[in-house]
């Protein structure tokens, strides 16, 4: 007769491996990439312009997606998720609940931003929160602009960590040097937040909310085309569509 050890476990992860775990990377890893990129913002010092938030975006994102990588992919943004879920290299049941850890971790990150900065400093930079549109004639630039940058972003993602043809260890790398690149090149036309977390969080707590839609609007575009452009064109055979 054979008796089963006490400590053989089911083979296959855990539930809380596939499910659960991913969704609290997702949360931490956004806190942690609002928090520093809100301080950035807020405690800019002066005369670096756009150099000081670049930066600190770019190079707090690429360790951050090192770490979480293997745990939830490290999307960090509902734009991310988005697309690489339309490009196949995410289960659909797992979407809405990275989205709402996404814009949970948005949140948390700029309320701890709020917490360690003086009152005046929050007020004068509007929390972090992108405030740069002031008019409706600044909106169709912003918007393209959100839409290319964005789409610049996340073509890098899907090729560069989920396309089985091109993926490379180093997509955390250029994932950080496609963020500082963008900031630098369109961040005075929009702010270049190619994020609705990022926006979404900073917006909650510092209550603007002027011409906020386009920070949405503008990445979920860009999720849609790049996504119909690496199914269509540029992707593997295990990802095109057609042309196999």
């Amino acid at each position: 007769m054979m008796v089963m050890d006490m400590q053989t476990r089911p083979s296959g992860p855990h539930w809380y491996e596939l499910y659960l775990q991913p969704c609290v990377a997702e949360l931490l890893g956004t806190a942690l990439f609002v928090f520093v990129g809100c301080l950035s913002v807020l405690e800019d010092s002066k005369g670096t312009e756009l150099l000081q938030p670049a930066l600190v975006h770019g190079l707090a994102l690429g360790p951050i997606i090192t770490i979480l990588g293997g745990i939830s992919g490290g999307h960090l943004n509902p734009a991310v998720s988005l697309a690489v879920w339309l490009v196949g290299g995410l289960n659909i049941t797992m979407l809405v609940p990275y989205w709402l850890s996404q814009l949970c971790g948005g949140v948390i990150g700029a309320g701890l931003a709020k917490a360690v900065v003086e009152e005046e400093s929050y007020r004068n930079s509007t929390g972090g929160a992108f405030s740069i549109i002031t008019s409706d004639e600044q909106v169709p630039p912003a918007l393209v602009n959100e839409i290319i940058m964005t789409s610049f972003l996340l073509l890098v993602v899907c090729m560069g960590a989920i396309n089985g043809k091109t993926k490379s260890p180093l997509a955390p790398v250029y994932i950080s040097c496609t963020v500082t690149a963008t900031v630098l090149a369109g961040g005075s036309v929009s702010g270049a937040c190619m994020n609705p977390a990022r926006a979404f969080g900073p917006a909650l707590l510092a209550g603007c909310w002027d011409y906020h839609w386009v920070y949405w609007v503008g990445p979920t575009v860009a999720a849609l085309l790049v996504s119909v452009t690496v199914r269509l064109l540029l992707g593997d055979q295990s990802t095109r569509l057609i042309l196999k």
